[in-house]
């Protein structure tokens, strides 16, 4: 059995944290690797064929001078769910010589791409049934590129004495993707590619048309930027061609326009929303999109105002949460499906529901920067968690990354899972109603709000 990559760069991050963290200058660093499988591995829909010309990426920053380490990373995934989840963070906080509860790893959801979910795999193999998409193998040498070069950054960290906080409205990229009727319910999904001229001219509905950039200043020099958007960043997919679709570029793209300054970018609460309305799934449309998000990165940049900020400034908040498991789960009937063709979609379903019975909890974050707020949750969030948070308190600045551990899948509010649609039906979601109580709870504590 290989030695696990933790226990590898244990020592050296170690180390490491005990030079950087001996003084309280704040210091940041990034790190970037590629995390694309090899050809012919399984990514979640189909066999990989070959790489985009931009491939996979997985992005991060490490924050020193406030305490242990804090890592945020990102990567060109579909999920990263449950002990997968767990594993990528511990191969973190090892190389940066911290805690896992400081390490925050989340996917953007580009779907020509792979997933990683060791326990799902564990699922399936015990039932002696080929892992496929679930097949953890690829998945860690990507943790253990992304373990060395984080390893590395720690010993190259630059000083930072000023964080920027930037917003501007995106438009004509996302738009809500369940489409109400007159009594309430939903009676039409608007998907990625809506080809359906009558979905498109429904109403864009609910969304955060705002990019957020939060970024990281020695003085006048920029070092990191951090971007937020809530949709799905898809425009069309299946192709057997690993790409991080129009997020990928427009994070490209604003790499070119500020040469030596890092770009990471988090995809928001984004389940419920979409490109449909502006994408019928012409190919031309991925750049079209792309340059949309990348306009809005632009004018949040020139937009952007900075704030001195010191060691005591910032601090890292976590909440451990159980969200409780949907009552449209039945092991029995999952066990049953698993004989089925419709295995790897159920599959995911027993793994979360044995780790929440063996009591496992979900972590969700919060890092301060001063009067900013970047918050860190799990799943499939709908974009009315990330509109409440910054309702709480509208006298900061409130940033949120979804898609943390993926396990979860879909996760509505209350009165979704009552409306129907596709993100609440029991194939899409493997949480209640109840969730919504559990993780507003957890925000207001994060946040310090008073409502």
């Amino acid at each position: 059995m290989p030695i696990p990559v933790r226990f590898l760069v244990l020592l050296v991050g170690a180390g490491l944290y005990a030079q950087s963290g001996s003084s309280a200058e704040l210091r940041l660093a990034t790190f970037d690797v590629d995390a694309t499988p090899p050809t012919g591995s399984q990514l979640m829909y189909d066999p990989l064929k070959a790489v985009g010309e931009l491939g996979l990426r997985c992005r991060g920053v490490v924050i020193t001078g406030m305490g242990d380490p804090v890592v945020l990373c990102s990567v060109d995934w579909i999920g990263i769910a449950n002990g997968g989840h767990d594993e990528f963070r511990e191969a973190l906080a090892a190389a940066a010589g911290t805690s896992r509860s400081r390490v925050s790893v989340h996917a953007i959801h580009q779907h020509d791409a792979p997933v990683f979910d060791t326990d799902t795999e564990r699922v399936l193999r015990q039932r002696k049934l080929p892992p496929g998409a679930f097949d953890a193998a690829w998945g860690r040498p990507t943790i253990a590129r992304a373990a060395a070069a984080l390893s590395g950054a720690m010993t190259n960290t630059l000083p930072f004495n000023q964080v920027g906080w930037g917003r501007a409205e995106v438009k004509e990229v996302a738009s809500n993707r369940r489409i109400p009727g007159s009594d309430g319910k939903i009676k039409a999904v608007r998907y990625t590619a809506t080809r359906d001229p009558a979905l498109r001219a429904e109403p864009e509905g609910v969304i955060d048309p705002f990019v957020t950039l939060v970024s990281f200043w020695d003085s006048d020099r920029p070092i990191a930027v951090l971007s937020y958007y809530a949709c799905h960043p898809q425009s069309y997919y299946r192709t057997g061609i690993a790409n991080p679709d129009f997020p990928g570029i427009a994070r490209f793209l604003r790499d070119q326009a500020l040469p030596g300054v890092r770009h990471i970018h988090f995809n928001g609460a984004g389940g419920n929303l979409g490109a449909g309305k502006y994408n019928d799934g012409a190919v031309t449309n991925r750049a079209v999109l792309a340059g949309r998000l990348a306009d809005g990165m632009a004018r949040a940049w020139a937009a952007t105002r900075r704030t001195r900020v010191q060691a005591e400034d910032l601090k890292w908040g976590v909440e451990r949460v159980l969200i409780p498991v949907g009552g449209q789960l039945d092991r029995d009937k999952i066990e049953a499906r698993l004989k089925t063709p419709a295995l790897y979609t159920v599959a995911p379903m027993l793994a979360w529901m044995e780790r929440r019975e063996a009591g496992l909890e979900i972590e969700i974050s919060c890092l301060q920067l001063g009067r900013t707020r970047i918050l860190n949750l799990p799943g499939e969030l709908f974009v009315e968690y990330q509109l409440a948070a910054q309702k709480l308190r509208p006298d900061l600045n409130v940033a949120m990354a979804s898609y943390g551990d993926y396990g979860t899948a879909y996760i509505g509010t209350a009165v979704a899972y009552s409306e129907g649609g596709y993100e609440t039906s029991p194939d899409a979601t493997y949480v209640g109603p109840g969730s919504e109580a559990v993780l507003m709870g957890a925000l207001r504590k994060l946040l310090d709000a008073k409502q």
